[in-house]
């Protein structure tokens, strides 16, 4: 699987991005959609999570402020990011995983400025 992430970019502290992973394939086959973060000298870390059947889990840190959706018709998954912190800067990964699949899409940059 093939993963495509964008939406990534410069954002003042309170703004909003939101990020887009489009997959090679269709999305409704895959178990758990996944984004995760990597700030520098930090491990990647799991940010969000959306099952094939719409359920949604999210990491303490993000909880109330990020949404992840999935468009299944487009093979996409977003991340909506909303009131962001200097701490939510890091590299953001997309993820998918099955049974017998796990890819990771490139990783798009998030920096929030103060």
């Amino acid at each position: 699987v093939q993963l495509q992430a964008s939406g990534g970019g410069l954002v003042q502290a309170g703004g909003s991005l939101r990020l887009s992973c489009t997959a090679s394939i269709y999305i409704f086959s895959i178990d758990t959609m996944n984004w995760y973060r990597q700030a520098p000298g930090n491990q990647r870390d799991l940010v969000a999570t959306i099952t094939t059947r719409g359920s949604s889990s999210y990491a303490n840190s993000v909880k109330g402020r990020f949404t992840i959706s999935r468009d299944n018709a487009k093979n996409t998954v977003y991340l909506q990011m909303n009131n962001l912190t200097r701490e939510d800067t890091a590299v953001y990964y997309c993820n998918a995983r099955t049974r017998y699949i796990d890819s990771w899409g490139q990783g798009t940059q998030v920096t929030v400025s103060s």
